[in-house]
């Protein structure tokens, strides 16, 4: 039955009421009328007239609760169709207190849901008037009785007066707080118990019926679903995120490895090609992914197919090395290493292949075969010496120098860690060149520290502290070629540089099967910390490579000495004095 049709009716059945009750007085004026001359009406007349007269009332009840419940229902499905349209959580919660409240005409509602983890109750939306608001801070006061009731029952609880009811007295907060009229409906999707909707009346009894029960009930399942909709979205979004920010690290772990990274399906076609390996074959990855293996790397065998099935049958790692002809590079020197490659479940699904460019080095190996017929006899000499060096090593002077090129931190936030890799090493190689042209020695890289040794059995000179100042200044005019080149302007610098003249042992540390040539002792620890005690952009010189400089001809025209007050350094227990070093 329609609204209009509803509103029509309710008029009429007024209408009709107007006339029975019109003729209803009527009859009893004529029924006194009739009584003054002997006469009586019917005896069943009034009686008939007062019950249809009933009637007509509980009808117009009948239809104005019908109106009532059809309003709600439509409001209800008007508001669920815009429940299921969002799938933010907070959202479908705040949208769903609405339309609870309005349903039930509650003074307060609570939507608490239980916690996953934990179990924990959470109130997530609270919808409340200022009948006796809380104070700041202080939890929401409802009837934990209730709330518990209906979470392990699964069923709703409806109290007309709660204070009152047989079932609810062993409820502390229900007597505290004289609670009315309750309603507490679960929140269930399936069998899985999601929290409850909790609304109440503090100050009148008898608000809720069976009816806002129903209702309630009915729109909870719908929030249910649309709370796990929105939960399981939640979580989708979660793992994508999680998914992509994995598949962005293996991106730059794959784009960072130097080797060249291949991977293979079944069907030997090729699904992965890092940057690496289009650096090798001056091939795109899009044009490579999709593409056989033996279309991407031709030469290498006629059988290629069949020898990569073989190792997927045998589940083994095979090594090829061979020699390709690359139109944009040549003819290149490789080495492939395969590999069966497997699912989670160990099962081989194709191959993985890892290539690595040994061009440069075989390369650098006939050179150095071809240097070694026209290399100095003093130099031939010094390798020998190097290489004849027992563990232990020697007692040598030595200026060593330290290099702070730039702390990893003075990088921008948004500097991804293969930017930040590419710079480090753009000033490693700057100091590098600086330092050989000084006829210094690299020790070792640390990351983003040089150590650099002067005098050594390799490079053995008078004035090794004057080369060694020589190419530290060096190192700051290329420093600042380099900011002009990558368009920046720090002040002060990123750089520190600190070094010591002193003896150390010089030897070769390791094992017998691996060595390494390196200095030791504790002027080699005092030139660390001078590194360390420079701030940015400072070459600082303890006082024995200043006063070394001055022994061995003397301080040079071009270059500025400033000495600076003595600090205390760590490992010391009296000052150092210390220079700094500028161009003149």
């Amino acid at each position: 039955m329609s609204e209009q049709n509803n509103t029509t009716l309710v008029g009429e059945l007024r209408q009709l009421k107007a006339l029975v009750e019109e003729t209803e007085t009527s009859l009893r004026s004529q029924r006194d009328l009739l009584k003054t001359r002997g006469f009586n009406l019917p005896p069943m007349v009034m009686q008939a007239i007062s019950s249809l007269s009933k009637e007509i009332e509980d009808l117009g009840n009948l239809i104005y609760a019908n109106q009532t419940e059809l309003s709600q229902l439509r409001f209800l499905a008007d508001n669920t169709a815009q429940l299921n349209s969002s799938l933010n959580l907070d959202i479908i919660l705040t949208q769903a207190m609405d339309v609870m409240i309005s349903l039930t005409e509650a003074e307060r509602g609570y939507i608490i849901l239980l916690d996953d983890e934990t179990d924990e109750l959470m109130f997530r939306v609270m919808q409340e008037n200022d009948v006796a608001p809380k104070q700041g801070g202080e939890a929401p006061q409802i009837s934990n009785t209730i709330v518990q009731e209906v979470i392990q029952s699964g069923e709703p609880l409806l109290a007309d007066n709660a204070y009152k009811d047989d079932r609810l007295q062993s409820g502390a907060s229900i007597l505290n707080m004289t609670l009315r009229s309750v309603l507490c409906v679960p929140l269930k999707y399936k069998e899985k118990m999601l929290g409850v909707v909790y609304v109440d009346n503090r100050l009148r009894s008898g608000v809720f019926t069976q009816r806002e029960c129903d209702l309630l009930a009915a729109f909870a399942n719908q929030v249910s679903v649309a709370i796990e909709n929105a939960t399981l979205y939640e979580q989708i979004q979660k793992w994508l995120e999680e998914i992509r920010e994995m598949k962005d690290l293996m991106d730059n772990v794959f784009a960072s490895i130097g080797s060249g990274v291949v991977t293979t399906d079944s069907q030997h076609d090729i699904v992965l090609f890092n940057r690496a390996a289009e650096s090798i074959l001056k091939k795109s990855q899009q044009d490579a992914i999709g593409q056989r293996l033996t279309s991407v790397i031709p030469g290498v065998s006629a059988n290629l197919d069949t020898y990569l099935a073989n190792i997927r049958a045998k589940d083994a790692d095979r090594t090829i090395e061979a020699e390709l002809d690359i139109p944009q590079r040549g003819r290149i020197a490789v080495s492939m290493k395969f590999s069966p490659l497997k699912d989670t479940n160990h099962q081989i699904q194709g191959v993985a292949m890892v290539m690595d460019d040994l061009t440069e080095q075989r390369g650098n190996e006939q050179l150095i075969e071809m240097l070694k017929r026209y290399l100095p006899p003093e130099m031939v000499d010094n390798i020998h010496t190097i290489s004849g060096l027992a563990l232990g090593g020697e007692s040598r002077e030595v200026t060593c120098m330290y290099v702070d090129v730039r702390s990893v931190r003075s990088f921008p936030p948004d500097y991804r860690p293969q930017q930040i890799m590419e710079q480090i090493n753009g000033y490693l190689a700057r100091v590098t060149q600086a330092i050989h042209r000084h006829n210094g020695i690299v020790d070792k890289y640390m990351g983003n520290i040089v150590m650099t040794l002067f005098n050594t059995q390799l490079n053995p000179m008078t004035n090794h502290a004057l080369q060694a100042v020589e190419a530290a200044l060096d190192i700051r005019d290329a420093f600042i070629d380099f900011y002009r080149e990558l368009g920046i302007d720090p002040v002060p610098h990123f750089y520190r540089i600190g070094m010591n003249t002193g003896v150390a042992t010089l030897g070769n540390v390791g094992s017998l099967n691996r060595r390494e040539f390196t200095a030791i002792g504790d002027n080699i620890n005092l030139s660390k910390r001078m590194e360390e005690n420079a701030t940015l952009g400072q070459i600082i010189i303890n006082e024995s490579t200043y006063q070394h400089i001055l022994a061995n001809g003397g301080l040079p025209s071009h270059i500025r000495f400033e000495e600076h007050p003595r600090i205390q350094v760590k490992g010391r227990q009296q000052p150092v004095g210390i220079y700094e070093v500028f161009r003149s």
